[in-house]
């Protein structure tokens, strides 16, 4: 009975562990592209936005969502409020005016007024060389993420130039990502 337990144990750490996403810092991601390049994604939340929180638990626990982004991206959780050094295209980008007795919103770091975030939860690409891509703002499904995802992964992010151009990507992308 004990091996049963065990065994059973040993399977469930298995699969949740399966089951996340290998987060990083940026300066991590940065790093690790200098030894194998891929692309990054980034989530870029704030510790008082719920639905960060909501894309925290139903999406990036989603099976598709976790395998595809560990396959394919250097993974970064990035707290617009934080306090985090980030050293990105030559320049340390800190959050001088952070105040860590304030309850709630803080003052948003450099990095992501850099990077031109308006909302909470962004995901933002980046490209093999660090290269910002583009950020997509607001809470995703798994299926409405994927067509970033893939999109991004695939580089046909480069093809579409116009508005009309994306709505016809959209209108013909065959998604495989369940809810």
């Amino acid at each position: 009975m004990k091996n049963l337990l065990l065994t059973f144990g040993l399977l469930m750490c298995f699969f949740a562990q399966a089951q996340e996403i290998k987060w990083m810092t940026m300066n991590e991601a940065l790093e690790a592209q200098q030894k194998e390049p891929k692309k990054i994604f980034m989530d870029v939340y704030t510790d008082w936005c719920g639905p960060c929180k909501l894309l925290d638990k139903r999406t990036f626990h989603n099976k598709d969502v976790v395998e595809f982004v560990n396959k394919h991206y250097y993974a970064v959780k990035f707290n617009a409020e934080g306090t985090e050094e980030i050293r990105y295209n030559n320049f340390t980008y800190t959050n001088p005016n952070h105040n860590p007795n304030r309850k709630g919103r803080n003052s948003q770091h450099f990095f992501a007024n850099a990077l031109k975030i308006t909302g909470y939860p962004s995901l933002v690409f980046f490209d093999e060389n660090g290269k910002l891509i583009t950020p997509v703002v607001g809470f995703k499904t798994p299926k409405q993420l994927e067509i970033y995802l893939k999109m991004v992964q695939n580089n046909d992010y480069k093809k579409l130039t116009t508005a009309e151009a994306w709505q016809d990507y959209e209108k013909s992308f065959v998604g495989t990502f369940s809810n």
